[in-house]
């Protein structure tokens, strides 16, 4: 099996280090140069042709946007973000995930002796998760960036209708829309958030496997491009139909009965399947909720978390599972360990998931 050929862009010499001595205890790994700026990169990207890219955000002459942005119209190859945990590199990071960047690792603001040597795992799984990646997805992406503005969407003839119908049928019984996503969903989530009308009689869940703040950022940019309200689920909210509400990274987001509806429920318990917030402990707390139609979505990301989660759902044989196909998942672990389960009701490229979840809405 050759070898992953890293390009590293970082302004930080020590950080060029690190992550150098980092990646070279993998042996599958091997970092053939490395980059002070976005210009010097894209000279060493087009003279080396990297199997991957590291990239910080926050560098001089050309920063990483930019770069971003270059390295996805001329050259695609899969880029892993470098950011801190400060709003405005929060905010940018999900702008790069729209430009088409695999993925992303937050630097740690701790003690530097201590919190970098916790990314190294982190950064060599995503590395060789994004050596597999779907290229060809994630240079579309970079291409077919939308203005920012609510309220202008297109809809096909099928998502007309399903809109028409639910204007007539609001008052009746409301559904839950539960989504699990991870590398690669930012970007599919804007693909399937966007298309959803605002006249919805269902409340939406989503989990995406993301650190701390960088939520908030996801949800503000979502709520920019959509009909409906997006927002960071807070503990013990009402949960209302027409909102989407993102887990907060770090943290487990669950529903519970409370005073005739359902509330959001915030907690900090271990980690599941390796995450907090795990899909599994979403669609499992979706389970026991009775009184509601449930439509459960498991788009791109690595691993499997999720899986146990659809077999608890379906318990209930009313409960419809799509699973984002093979074809258009940035990573296919999550879809394809769903799909494994035979419990799914569709597989569906990206473009098709809203259309399909309005079908049993």
């Amino acid at each position: 099996m050759k070898n992953i050929k890293v390009l590293i862009i970082d302004d930080s010499a020590f950080m060029r280090k690190l992550i150098t001595d980092f990646l070279s205890e993998d042996s599958r790994i091997e970092v053939i140069g490395t980059a002070r700026n976005g210009e010097e990169g894209l000279k060493k990207i087009e003279q080396y042709k990297p199997d991957v890219v590291t990239l910080d955000i926050e560098m001089p002459v050309m920063n990483g946007l930019d770069c971003l942005k270059q390295i996805m119209q001329r050259f695609p190859v899969p880029v892993i973000m470098l950011s801190s945990t400060t709003k405005v590199n929060a905010d940018n990071t999900i702008l790069a995930m729209r430009y088409g960047a695999f993925d992303f690792i937050a630097k740690p603001s701790g003690p530097i002796s201590l919190d970098l040597v916790k990314i190294k795992q982190e950064l060599i799984e995503k590395i060789k998760a994004a050596n597999a990646a779907n290229i060809k997805e994630l240079a579309s992406t970079s291409i077919n960036i939308k203005k920012s503005v609510k309220k202008q969407i297109e809809y096909s003839n099928i998502e007309l209708e399903s809109k028409q119908r639910i204007i007539m049928q609001k008052d009746h019984i409301p559904s839950i829309i539960c989504i699990g996503t991870s590398t690669g969903g930012p970007m599919a989530l804007q693909k399937v958030v966007e298309k959803l009308p605002k006249e919805i009689n269902a409340i939406i869940l989503i989990v995406q496997h993301m650190p701390a703040k960088f939520t908030k950022s996801l949800a503000n940019r979502l709520n920019q491009l959509s009909e409906i309200s997006v927002k960071e689920a807070e503990d013990g909210e009402k949960l209302k139909k027409g909102v989407a509400y993102i887990a907060p990274g770090g943290y487990h987001l669950s529903v519970e009965h409370k005073n005739h509806g359902l509330t959001a429920l915030i907690t900090e318990t271990p980690p599941v399947n390796g995450h907090r917030p795990s899909v599994d402990v979403l669609f499992e707390s979706i389970s026991q909720v009775i009184g509601y139609s449930k439509v459960a979505v498991i788009m791109t990301g690595m691993g499997s978390d999720g899986a146990k989660g659809v077999q608890l759902l379906k318990i209930d044989a009313s409960v419809k599972v799509i699973a984002e196909s093979e074809e258009t998942a940035i990573v296919y672990g999550m879809p394809k360990a769903a799909i494994s389960t035979k419990l799914v009701d569709e597989v569906k490229p990206i473009n098709k998931i809203a259309e399909t979840i309005l079908k049993y809405v």
